[in-house]
């Protein structure tokens, strides 16, 4: 997660980064991630796509988030290593840990018990380390940005949950929830934004952004789900 709106908090609860300044005519390269596939009993999930925006003078990547780590019943694993980490996977493994998240991303997963899975990383908080008891925990906490008009939370982390039972906790946000020792719901795709003044908008774009020029008024708001590019 990163973010250089309106001094808004960017990932790992690092400060805002520097807004762009583009002459006309720079083009700008959009790649939209998609989130990593689920696991299951014993296997781990993928690690998500990265999404980034490059051109002339430019270049910015927000890596995808790490793995959430699978287990059996005689073994656990450690939870991926990315933009914010994965949650460790129980397995009678209690010391089986969160990945690491990166710097000015998002934050680590959190750690097993030997009755549960940690949660994911956030990106304004560490991921929740399941209890002894093995209840099901959510997690990292998101961050809130109004760069599209209104408060949105992103960079949410998912749950950790607790086998067989088909439990999960805190379902908003990027990353998928731990489900029950069968699958886990897959994380979700990226996203990229660009707010500029209107009258600095160019109006060529690819990719099919959505366009918003009405929620805020004097400003433009792109919203890529899927790559493109933006033509200052």
């Amino acid at each position: 997660y990163r973010n250089s709106f309106a001094s808004e908090t960017s990932g790992r609860n690092s400060s805002t980064e520097t807004s762009l300044t583009l002459n006309a005519g720079v083009a700008l390269t959009i790649t939209v991630g998609t989130g990593g596939a689920g696991g299951g009993s014993a296997a781990n999930g993928t690690v998500g796509n990265a999404s980034s925006m490059t051109g002339t003078g430019v270049s910015i990547t927000s890596t995808g988030g790490g793995y959430g780590a699978g287990a059996s019943a005689s073994n656990g694993a450690d939870g991926g290593n990315g933009g914010a980490g994965g949650g460790g996977a129980d397995g009678n493994q209690p010391s089986a840990t969160g990945g690491s998240g990166t710097a000015s991303q998002g934050f680590d997963g959190g750690g097993a018990s030997s009755n549960g899975a940690g949660g994911g990383g956030g990106a304004g908080a560490v991921g929740a380390s399941s209890p002894p008891s093995g209840r099901p925990v959510a997690g990292g906490a998101g961050l809130s940005s109004s760069i599209t008009g209104s408060a949105v939370t992103r960079g949410v982390g998912g749950s950790g949950s607790v086998a067989p039972a088909a439990t999960k906790v805190d379902g908003t946000g990027n990353g998928g929830d731990g489900s029950d020792n069968v699958a886990t719901s897959d994380g979700a795709d990226g996203i990229v934004i660009l707010r500029m003044s209107t009258v600095d908008y160019s109006g060529t774009t690819t990719g099919s952004p959505t366009v918003d020029q009405s929620t805020v008024s004097g400003q433009t708001i792109l919203i890529y789900t899927g790559s493109g590019s933006y033509t200052s």
